[in-house]
């Protein structure tokens, strides 16, 4: 195992931070994970959390609880967020906490909106290698036990540009590239991110409105990323889509609006590849409350 013990090390950092961040397949139900901009742009104190369990059946899978807040401050102009993600892959752990801070601007009486944001926080990092498979269990170090913990503070910036109907951005939530001392040697902990994504929402008729919807993502070292996504919604109550990202998975997505404040949705998606051989697919729940001012009231639909 000291012999192994770097090479596992190195080998789950790259796993874990050359690949995408933490995968959503509701992302456009929660943008301000990777995009600032997104604060206060549901005009209410917002409060959406979403639970993962990627390929159910594979040991040591990724799942990942996240759970963000944001809302508008009196001053037009000015939104404040708060995110928090919990993701674990196999005995590796990222807790991260960010603030986001966002300024708007009115651009026309149809309130369409250009925001500028930012994205400051802390990612805490640990694994516990004892937990690990090994041919020798009187090991020392298996004995004794092995653990690695770091924390890294990151920052990053957006822009998001929407009205009633569209939206369109593109953000790093994480521009500093970190890194971690293993065995004596740097490795690159954290690699930069970059994300876009639009969304448009078509009036079909007075029951129906159809929303095709993408985001793209890219960090260096893994293939560009792409998620795309069509739903339909029913009576300004049910959201019901299908979602295909690249080469990798493809799914199905419903959200329904329980009441003007509360949704809940649930997505299911599963690989395209050789994981579905062991793999039942992933699951992920949303619930989603906003809380407006008596004053404020309602904006209804919102579509995003």
């Amino acid at each position: 195992m000291r012999i192994y013990l770097p090479l596992i090390l190195l080998a789950l950092v790259s796993k874990g931070y050359s690949q995408q961040e933490a995968q959503q397949s509701l992302y456009f139900f929660n943008p301000l994970l990777v995009n600032p901009g997104y604060a206060g742009s549901q005009e209410a104190l917002s409060v959406t959390g979403i639970v993962r369990s990627q390929w159910v059946g594979f040991k040591g899978a990724p799942q990942t609880q996240c759970l963000s807040i944001h809302s508008p401050l009196r001053n037009d102009h000015f939104n404040l967020g708060l995110s928090f993600v919990n993701d674990q892959l196999g005995v590796t752990k990222n807790t991260g906490i960010f603030a986001d801070f966002a300024y708007s601007i009115r651009l026309n009486s149809k309130n369409h909106r250009l925001v500028f944001g930012l994205k400051a926080g802390v990612d805490l990092y640990r694994s516990n290698f004892s937990r690990l498979a090994v041919n020798d269990n009187t090991d020392e170090l298996y004995v004794n036990g092995y653990n690695y913990a770091t924390q890294f503070f990151n920052a990053g910036g957006g822009i998001y540009y929407y009205g009633k109907r569209f939206y369109i951005g593109a953000s790093s939530p994480r521009l500093i590239k970190n890194v971690m001392t293993v065995s004596g040697e740097n490795v690159l902990a954290q690699a930069n991110h970059y994300y876009g994504f639009a969304g448009i929402v078509l009036k079909l008729n007075n029951r129906v409105n159809m929303r095709p919807s993408f985001m793209l993502k890219y960090t260096q070292n893994a293939p560009v990323s792409v998620d795309a996504n069509l739903s339909f919604l029913f009576y300004d109550k049910i959201w019901i889509g299908g979602m295909y990202r690249y080469n990798s998975a493809a799914g199905a997505n419903i959200m329904l609006k329980v009441s003007q404040s509360f949704s809940i949705g649930y997505a299911y998606d599963f690989t395209l590849n050789a994981i579905n051989n062991y793999s039942k697919g992933s699951h992920e729940i949303m619930l989603n409350y906003n809380l407006r001012s008596k004053t404020g009231g309602f904006v209804s639909p919102r579509y995003f």
